[in-house]
């Protein structure tokens, strides 16, 4: 879905159509996410959801990291910075939770699976290293955004594994809005960052499509 200025306009500025953008696309709106959000599936579903997310997500550099070097001005920088930081912590926990959790359940077609994954991964990586303006910082946003609802996950993981996770220390949402609005204003800019927002948004959402396929998998084993 190319954004174009009129669209942005009519959707509140930047910020606007990036709020509607995770609204519709991030992980929030996919009901396999709201299943293990309220821990409605076994234990073993939540823990290949963690392990995938490592996977995805649990390298390092990621995806803030390598968006960084893109930054074009101090309070872009700032941003990036602070939540390269703050997302090293959630990287520990995502560590420290799929060790908790043990191996990935026994699932058909493993080897289909990882290779999805690691392509998911290949895409992410592509994104926060491009070199188009914008686009990195726009990924790196929708990280952050879609973090929440990913975070829910990994919480409901944690309680039923009996590990306690500290508060997320990633920037809160007005201050993501507010960096935002001082990105906004050259059209070409903006539609690159609804662009790697969008982009990134689609890759999770390939990944719960992955996850609850491989759900349904363990169920018909």
């Amino acid at each position: 879905m190319p954004f174009d200025s009129v669209q942005i306009a009519r959707q509140g500025g930047i910020w606007g159509a990036l709020d509607a953008l995770a609204a519709s696309d991030g992980s929030a709106g996919h009901p396999y996410v709201g299943r293990l959000r309220q821990s409605m599936e076994p234990l073993r579903d939540l823990a290949d959801a963690a392990h995938y997310l490592c996977l995805l997500h649990g390298r390092h550099p990621g995806v803030i990291d390598h968006a960084l070097p893109h930054a074009r001005d101090s309070v872009e920088r700032a941003w990036l910075e602070a939540a390269a930081e703050a997302f090293a912590a959630e990287r520990a926990l995502l560590v420290q939770l799929v060790a908790a959790a043990g191996p990935l359940p026994s699932t058909p077609g493993q080897a289909e699976s990882d290779n999805a994954a690691l392509h998911q991964r290949h895409a992410v990586e592509m994104l926060s290293q491009s070199d188009r303006a914008g686009c990195a910082t726009g990924t790196a946003l929708a990280l952050v955004l879609d973090w929440t609802a990913i975070r829910a996950v990994l919480n409901s993981a944690a309680e039923r594994l009996g590990l306690e996770m500290p508060e997320t220390r990633l920037p809160p949402i007005e201050e993501t809005a507010s960096v935002v609005a001082e990105l906004s204003g050259e059209t070409i800019i903006e539609r690159a960052i609804l662009f790697g927002a969008e982009q990134l948004f689609a890759q999770h959402r390939g990944l719960w499509e992955l996850l609850e396929a491989r759900m349904e998998a363990r169920g018909r084993a």
